[in-house]
C-alpha cells in the first residue's frame, strides 16, 4: 500500500505464572529463570527480525520498487515449568504426623485432613498473624525414607522445601505408643534428617525446631520424658504441642516469628 506503510509487529504471547516457578530448558535441564516479584517479566523466545517494505528498496532510478523482505523465523524452544512454594516456615514428618492439622490451627488454611498416610499431595500455604507481623508456613506433604530419590514423590515434596527459611519437624509419638516396630521420634527424627541431606545438603543447614505433635495423646509426665529424652540434646530443644488443644501453639508461634526476625537481622548485617 501507499503512505510508506511497513508490516504490522506480531504481538507479544504473555503467560501469567505463579512467584516461586521455576523455568527451565526442558533439553539440559539448565534453570533459566526464577519468577520472585510481583510484575517480573522475562522474554522466553524472541520474535523474528521484521522484514523490510518495499521503501526500503527506494532510490534515485527505483522511485517505485515491488522489491520487499518476509520476516525472519523467531525463537522456539522447549521449556519446563517447577513451581517451588515460597514460604517463611515449612512443616516436614511421616504421613499423618499431623502436618495439616497444625496449619488448620495457626492459619486460616483448610487442607483435607483424614486418617489415611498422604492425604496432602500438594503442599498447602497459611498465613500466620504474629502481633504486626505476618509470616508463610507451608505444610509439606509427608515424607518416607527414600523421599530424596523419589519414593513416595518425595522428590516433588522435597523441592518446595528449598525456600523455606526454617524447618520445622513434626515428630508423631503415635507409632510408639501402638507398639509399631522400628518407629520412635528419634528414629523418625532422624530419617527426615537424612531424606535432606540425601536431597540438597543445604537444606540440611536451615535453621529447625523440632516438636512432638499430638500432646493430647500423652498426658503422664513420665511418659513425655521417656519418649523425647533422646531428643533433648538438639538445639532449640523439642516441645510438645498439641493442634486438637492448643498445647504449646502460641509460644510455637512466638518462638517461629522470634527465629524468623534474628534471619532478618542477619541478613541486613550481611548486607550492610
Amino acid at each position: 500500500q501507499g503512505s510508506l506503510k511497513n508490516g504490522r509487529s506480531g504481538e507479544d504471547t504473555r503467560m501469567p505464572l505463579p512467584l516461586g516457578t521455576v523455568i527451565k530448558d526442558d533439553a539440559s535441564g539448565e534453570a533459566l529463570h526464577e519468577i520472585l516479584g510481583d510484575g517480573e517479566e522475562w522474554t522466553a523466545a524472541r520474535g523474528g527480525q521484521g522484514g523490510r517494505g518495499n521503501t526500503a528498496f527506494k532510490s534515485s532510478t527505483n522511485r517505485a520498487p515491488l522489491q520487499f523482505e518476509t520476516g525472519g523465523i523467531g525463537e522456539g524452544r522447549w521449556l519446563r515449568l517447577e513451581l517451588k512454594v515460597l514460604a517463611d516456615v515449612g512443616l516436614l514428618g511421616f504421613p499423618n504426623a499431623g502436618k495439616s492439622t497444625l496449619i488448620s490451627r495457626l492459619s486460616a488454611a483448610k487442607p483435607k485432613i483424614a486418617d489415611y498416610p498422604f492425604t496432602t499431595l500438594h503442599p498447602h500455604l497459611g498465613m500466620v498473624d504474629h502481633g504486626d507481623d505476618r509470616f508463610v508456613i507451608a505444610d509439606i506433604p509427608g515424607l518416607i525414607p527414600g523421599a530424596h530419590s523419589g519414593a513416595g514423590l518425595g522428590d516433588r515434596f522435597l523441592r518446595h522445601v528449598e525456600r523455606t527459611r526454617v524447618l520445622v519437624h513434626l515428630l508423631d509419638p503415635e507409632p510408639v505408643l501402638r507398639g509399631e516396630p522400628g518407629r520412635s521420634p528419634i528414629e523418625d527424627y532422624r530419617a527426615l534428617r537424612h531424606e535432606l541431606e540425601s536431597y540438597d545438603e543445604d537444606l540440611a543447614r536451615r535453621r529447625e525446631l523440632v516438636c512432638l505433635s499430638k500432646g493430647d495423646l500423652v498426658l503422664d509426665a513420665e511418659e513425655r520424658e521417656l519418649l523425647s529424652s533422646e531428643l533433648t540434646t538438639l538445639d532449640p530443644a523439642p516441645r510438645w504441642i498439641s493442634a486438637a488443644t492448643g498445647e504449646g501453639l502460641r509460644e510455637l508461634v512466638d518462638t517461629l516469628a522470634s527465629m524468623l526476625t534474628d534471619i532478618d537481622r542477619e541478613e541486613a548485617e550481611d548486607e550492610a
